[in-house]
């Protein structure tokens, strides 16, 4: 008796100290279940979930915004008043979102279903639902130090025209190409469809409560764990898949580790073969499907092909690199890469997208063909280089269907002798003109002068006129002059 009282006490210590070490942090978290929708059949499970979730998460020491049967203005409020709390609370704050309901892709894109949509058409979905992009954008654009998204959202299409062009299941998001210090959940693979399930909750939030209530363990372990009791629960039908650039500890119950996040080494296919030979296909399942990657997948596949799981895990890993190669075929988004596609996969449920698509760009320029022949794009390897000439998608980037990043070329240095130092050149002499001279002009200045006194004896009677005039007065002035009556009137310039 002593024993069993004294684990349960260990238990609720570790919950306490867990709590109290989520009470260090800011913890902020929205939980969304969209059960009720008008033009299709409802959803039991999704409210149930986002209450059990919710509860979950407080006792996790998360403040908890819950909201349900939301349309599409009341979803886009919800987000974008949740980024506000998130602000208020400041850059230390773990924010996480959790989603249970319909999501679609369109194009490639992910789209979270409100329950007033009524599409008539394909192309009513990105007019009446909410893009998944956009709810991530929202969560970037502030301050953060963690944040999570968890979607239980990938139900099978409740409309059966829009069923037949669009793909089964969401389209890949890499949680690595967005901001850093990001995990997104799946309640099942890329291009899979997840089950409702028929008790009170979904099977990936069923195993999420029990994995996320373990204490000390990581995020990382704790979805390892959800991937395998969702996959044990669904016969293999189903499996969750995750992405993250997370670059701190986080931890549900428990405190964080601290120091950056270390890593993980990716194993090669025969080292799968050699640790998964002579184990039982069931144990060996485990293993793969807690790693999740398409190496343990391959080394699975060959091993156990002749078994159900081996047949399964075949199965996952032909889905997943459809995915991969539409997400590649999205990314570059020119008529080539779609064409690439559909000779690649030309019986997928996305080759009818696909085709759409490459008829939307046959008329577009390849651009990133030119960028290719000019010099290659970054990121890419030999093989892919080749491809991009070619016109072919390559892995360059695996990020959330947004076709608008342009890969730069590499700078080539090159190697130029050294300049020899010359002596300046000196100032050449300029010939300037003289500069103008400023001249008065003329004006005539009439000057009046007075007759010169007589100083001389002048006789009376009559006298010889000599005719000769002195000083340049005409006849006035001169000697024996017949006019006595004087001077005559000169005229004088201005400057003598």
């Amino acid at each position: 008796m002593i024993r069993p009282v004294l684990r349960h006490t260990f238990l609720a210590a570790g919950i306490l100290l867990g709590s109290q070490a989520a009470l260090a942090e800011n913890r902020v978290a929205l939980v969304i279940g969209q059960s009720n929708y008008r033009a299709v059949v409802p959803l039991p499970n999704p409210a149930n979930d986002a209450k059990a979730m919710s509860q979950m998460l407080t006792e996790s020491g998360f403040e908890v915004l819950t909201a349900a049967d939301l349309s599409q203005n009341e979803l886009r409020t919800k987000v974008g008043d949740f980024a506000a709390k998130v602000a208020e609370k400041g850059p230390d704050t773990v924010a996480l979102v959790f989603y249970a309901g319909h999501g679609l892709q369109i194009d490639g894109e992910n789209f979270l279903v409100p329950v007033d949509v009524d599409p008539k058409r394909e192309t009513d979905i990105p007019l009446q639902a909410v893009r998944l992009n956009d709810v991530l954008n929202t969560l970037a654009s502030v301050p953060s130090k963690t944040r999570i998204l968890l979607l239980d959202a990938c139900r099978n299409n409740p409309f059966p025209d829009i069923n037949k062009t669009a793909g089964r299941g969401l389209a890949i998001v890499d949680a690595k190409t967005g901001a850093p210090g990001t995990f997104m959940s799946f309640s099942t693979s890329p291009g899979a469809e997840a089950e409702d399930g028929s008790g009170a909750n979904s099977p990936y939030t069923s195993a999420l409560l029990a994995a996320a209530k373990e204490p000390g363990l990581s995020i990382e372990d704790t979805f390892k764990r959800v991937r395998v009791a969702v996959n044990k629960a669904t016969a293999g039908r189903q499996t969750p898949w995750d992405s993250s650039s997370l670059t701190d500890d986080f931890r549900f119950v428990g405190p964080a580790v601290a120091g950056p996040k270390l890593a993980s080494v990716k194993k090669t296919i025969d080292e799968w073969k050699r640790d998964l030979k002579g184990k039982p296909a069931e144990t060996a399942n485990e293993l793969i499907v807690a790693d999740g990657t398409d190496e343990a997948y391959e080394a699975f596949a060959v091993l156990y092909a002749q078994t159900p799981l081996g047949l399964q895990a075949r199965d996952w890993l032909d889905r997943h690199r459809r995915m991969v190669a539409w997400n590649k075929a999205v990314i570059i988004n020119t008529a080539a890469g779609y064409r690439a596609f559909i000779a690649q996969y030309p019986d997928s449920d996305l080759a009818p997208t696909a085709r759409k698509l490459e008829e939307r760009l046959r008329n577009r320029p390849n651009f990133v063909a030119t960028v290719a022949t000019a010099g290659g794009a970054p990121n890419v390897s030999g093989a892919a280089a080749s491809g991009l000439a070619a016109g072919q998608p390559t892995n360059a980037s695996l990020g959330p269907t947004c076709p608008c990043t342009t890969p730069t070329l590499p700078l080539k240095k090159v190697d130029t002798p050294p300049k020899k130092r010359t002596e300046p050149d000196p100032p050449k002499r300029v010939d300037r003109a003289p500069p103008k001279r400023y001249v008065v002009p003329e004006d005539d200045v009439v000057v009046y002068r007075r007759p010169p006194p007589r100083d001389y004896y002048e006789p009376r009677g009559p006298s010889i006129g000599i005719g000769i005039g002195i000083g340049g007065f005409g006849g006035g002035g001169g000697y024996g002059s017949g006019d006595r009556g004087g001077g005559h009137q000169g005229t004088s310039r201005s400057g003598y």
